[in-house]
């Protein structure tokens, strides 16, 4: 199998193969133009389970993310769960002053540094996607992947779940769920919003 994660920035012109002999270029940024667009963290899928929330749910990743993020002068925005437009989900320090971290729920009590948000909040989010909305194009994924190169675009390459010197790469979380080699998460919501331990 042959899955490869490249810049969408410094990549996209470099690759003169472009989807035709041994290689296809796979956008899966929100500003993909085809069905790979799904798999971006911006996409509304709907109806996703909010970690430590059991009563909330979120049209997509992205707006899990923003919405449990503490400021200096802004607390949890349960707004950013129901944004369908892809538009309008960050919230930003320049706005709300410093990034305290992500609150464990939406009426949790404790604040999880960027890291620890990482493994609590986005991973199972988007585990729960992949699991839940993208099995067939995961498989699809998989298929193309075991008789040619795809090389999946994104603005991020850091896999690095320990990393948090830069943005994690939901294209390298495609790649390690592909591959089998998903990182460890503290918990995970089933398809009913339950947190459950994997």
């Amino acid at each position: 199998m042959s899955l490869v994660v490249a810049n969408k920035r410094s990549t996209r012109n470099s690759l003169a193969d472009n989807g035709k002999g041994d290689t296809l270029v796979v956008d899966v940024t929100s500003r993909a133009r085809d069905r790979w667009q799904r798999f971006s963290p911006f996409y509304p899928h709907g109806g996703i389970p909010v970690p430590y929330s059991p009563s909330y749910q979120s049209q997509s990743v992205e707006g899990i993310w923003q919405g449990l993020k503490v400021f200096e002068r802004a607390d949890v925005d349960v707004s950013r769960f129901a944004v369908t437009t892809m538009k309008g989900l960050k919230r930003s320090a320049r706005t709300y002053g410093r990034i305290l971290g992500h609150r464990q729920g939406v009426n949790g009590n404790r604040l999880l540094d960027y890291v620890d948000a990482r493994r609590a909040i986005y991973l199972p989010a988007y585990r729960w996607v992949l699991d839940n909305c993208l099995r067939d194009l995961v498989r699809e994924l998989s298929a193309i992947a075991q008789e040619r190169t795809v090389v999946l675009l994104d603005y991020s390459t850091n896999a690095d779940v320990d990393d948090p010197s830069r943005p994690l790469s939901h294209a390298g979380l495609v790649k390690r769920y592909v591959e089998d080699d998903w990182p460890a998460c503290r918990e995970q919501p089933d398809r009913e919003g339950v947190i459950v331990v994997r």
